[in-house]
């Protein structure tokens, strides 16, 4: 048997491990999980957003996505303001210190990608990502 002749799933969940080993690394000086950075990362895009569009966006469902606003909340990187159309309804916005953010955790997970991604060239990365896109996101998106 080959040493890449093992089970997907397998090699799949080492390289998760890997992954989240190094992203936490990055991250957690900053008191930031690498969920939190995504949420981040699509208010540091479009800030002012619902939380329901945020979980859309990252795949995620409500009682997660409450939960990571929440920390992000208590930890003053976000706030949640009543949208002036609709009363019922709360957006999410970034705090003085989440915008302050941006750069260091960006150029953090910039860092991170270079790191577990060395052994690559350009074009096997493009074909990673996407082979990666089309397993986890493309699929989920059409109900598979």
């Amino acid at each position: 048997m080959e040493k890449y002749d093992i089970c997907v799933h397998f090699l799949l969940g080492k390289a998760l491990q890997r992954v989240n080993q190094v992203s936490k690394s990055k991250l957690s000086p900053y008191g930031v999980t690498p969920v939190q950075y995504a949420l981040l990362r699509r208010l540091w895009e479009k800030d002012g957003q619902f939380g329901h569009v945020l979980a859309e966006q990252l795949l995620l469902d409500s009682a997660t996505i409450t939960g990571i606003i929440d920390r992000l909340e208590q930890n003053g990187f976000i706030e949640r303001r009543i949208d002036p159309n609709d009363r019922r309804n709360k957006l999410v916005f970034l705090t003085e210190k989440g915008r302050s953010m941006e750069i260091p955790l960006c150029e953090k997970m910039d860092e991170m990608n270079r790191e577990v991604m060395s052994s690559l060239g350009i074009e096997e990365i493009q074909r990673f990502k996407k082979t990666l896109f089309d397993i986890g996101i493309s699929r989920k998106n059409k109900g598979l």
